[in-house]
């Protein structure tokens, strides 16, 4: 049998590394799977999905230094907090909005991260409002004199937004320690691509703000590794920002409350399941002779048992009392 070439060890990874890449992708997928299981039970209110961009997420947080720098993640980045430290029970109690939920106490919608602790930080619902807060800490970071780079994810209909162009704008003026990456899955909710570019490609949009732009597979956690790792260098010796585009598909509805069979063909969906981020993924690590099936019903079975030991953990813990609904919101 002819060995896949080794592309993870040309990056600089150990096969550990990128057994804990498929690891965290796979967790991202099987808490995403469940939570809509949950939603459609009665039990969930919410759910806006990662699956199809698991790849694009975990390869680049990856590539991160987690003790130093900042991500500003968009509602279905998933396995960018699960790579910077969130857990599945985390997730969970988000998903149930209980008190102990880190990211809001049970106060926001599943999928508005924020763990001060993780350096993740809090996105809000309006769309895009996370690229001037990354630009923001960027420059303090700087004034401050840290070692920081700040990275911020946003899907393609956020690219045409005011903030995104403002804070592209500002960042490359000043030459900040951003990267920009835009997850691009085809749909903003329910609008083509073609209907929401005039350009090929968001990445060409690079130019007018004087930083580099690229478009990679977002299917393959390790292009996208690459480019944020070339990018993060980039930024450390203060070179500016730059701006990435990952292309890859969403496989579900844009939430669950959505209904996508209204503005795309089931069989578009099913054609784009061949190039499912995490069978791509685990086609090439057996490849090159990291996983066996042995190993894989292994790392399967230990992921099932977290996610149903945050399942039933969430599912029984408290509510937040209703007098902390003003905790937090006034001065004590």
């Amino acid at each position: 049998m002819k060995m896949t070439e080794n592309r993870h060890a040309s990056l600089g990874l150990s096969d550990e590394q990128v057994v804990e890449m498929y690891k965290t992708m796979l967790l991202a997928r099987k808490l995403d799977e469940r939570m809509w299981l949950l939603n459609r039970a009665g039990k969930v209110p919410f759910v806006i999905s990662c699956q199809g961009q698991e790849a694009a997420q975990v390869g680049a947080a990856f590539a991160l230094d987690r003790d130093k720098d900042y991500v500003l993640p968009y509602y279905r980045d998933m396995g960018v907090v699960l790579t910077f430290g969130m857990t599945a029970k985390d997730l969970m109690l988000s998903g149930f909005a209980k008190a102990e939920d880190p990211n809001s106490g049970g106060r926001q919608m599943p999928g508005h991260f924020g763990d001060k602790s993780r350096r993740i930080v809090t996105g809000s619902s309006p769309v895009t409002t996370q690229v001037p807060h990354a630009v923001g800490l960027a420059l303090a970071g700087r004034m401050e004199g840290k070692d920081l780079v700040t990275f911020v994810t946003f899907g393609e209909g956020s690219s045409n937004q005011g903030d995104f162009h403002e804070g592209a704008n500002f960042a490359g003026v000043h030459k900040l320690p951003v990267i920009f990456m835009c997850e691009n899955n085809k749909y903003a909710i329910s609008v083509p691509i073609e209907k929401q570019l005039a350009c090929e490609n968001v990445s060409d949009r690079a130019i007018g703000y004087g930083m580099p732009g690229y478009t990679v597979d977002g299917n393959d956690p390790l292009e996208v590794y690459k480019v944020v790792k070339e990018a993060a260098d980039r930024a450390r010796k203060g070179e500016g920002p730059t701006l990435i585009e990952t292309i890859s598909y969403r496989l579900t509805a844009h939430s669950s409350d959505d209904d996508d069979r209204i503005y795309r063909g089931q069989e578009e969906v099913s054609e784009a399941r061949k190039n499912d981020p995490i069978i791509v993924f685990a086609t090439y690590l057996r490849g090159v002779g990291v996983l066996t099936d042995e190993i894989n019903q292994q790392i399967n079975d230990e992921i099932m048992a977290l996610v149903n030991e945050a399942t039933e953990y969430a599912e029984s813990a408290p509510y937040a009392k209703a007098e902390d609904a003003l905790k937090y919101v006034y001065g004590e």
